[in-house]
């Protein structure tokens, strides 16, 4: 049996956006609906599963590093009680108009994820984000894409320009998870 990697991005996959803002503590998390379902179907189908997420909040002085690391302990321990699985979060914290290394499209957190754990192969890993730069940043290694229609204000002309990159698009994670057989 193949042994794929799942790359998840946070907000508007796991947890609702908040437009114009960021979750800068647990009381601003929230599960988005399905998803504490759908990660024990996806545990039992993925050999590795990262997130991987743009947190600029943290360039911005709006929360810390361990801030954002203690929301990230709770979202693990609340998956894991529903019987899901996440074997690592990989965040970036810089700025986007730095252009760093690990922010997505750039492909800084998925070279770490492989460092990490050398098993994964990108030829067998699906990204599954709700944005552009997440589609941009699995293309870039050669993953699946697929992408959730959670986020409301994805410019159309966009969109259009990278829809070849889109190998699957779902309503929501748990959808994806649910029609998970049609693509591994």
């Amino acid at each position: 049996m193949k042994k794929w990697t799942l790359f998840l991005d946070r907000d508007g996959v796991i947890n609702n956006r908040i437009v114009g803002s960021y979750v800068r503590n647990w009381s601003e998390f929230e599960f988005m609906a399905g998803v504490l379902e759908a990660m024990p179907i996806l545990a039992r189908k993925f050999d590795c599963i990262v997130v991987v997420t743009n947190q600029q909040g943290i360039a911005k002085g709006l929360m810390t590093e361990d801030a954002l690391r203690k929301v990230h302990a709770r979202m693990l321990e609340e998956i894991e009680k529903q019987g899901g699985r996440i074997d690592q979060v990989y965040f970036c914290a810089q700025h986007e108009r730095e252009n760093a290394p690990c922010r997505k499209p750039n492909v800084g957190m998925a070279q770490q994820a492989k460092i990490d754990f050398p098993k994964i192969d990108f030829n067998q890993a699906i990204m599954v984000g709700d944005s552009i730069t997440d589609i941009e940043f699995g293309h870039n290694m050669k993953m699946k894409t697929v992408l959730v229609e959670t986020k409301v204000d994805i410019d159309p002309t966009q969109l259009e320009r990278i829809k070849d990159k889109i190998d699957y698009t779902y309503s929501d994670l748990q959808t994806f998870a649910k029609n998970i057989h049609n693509i591994l």
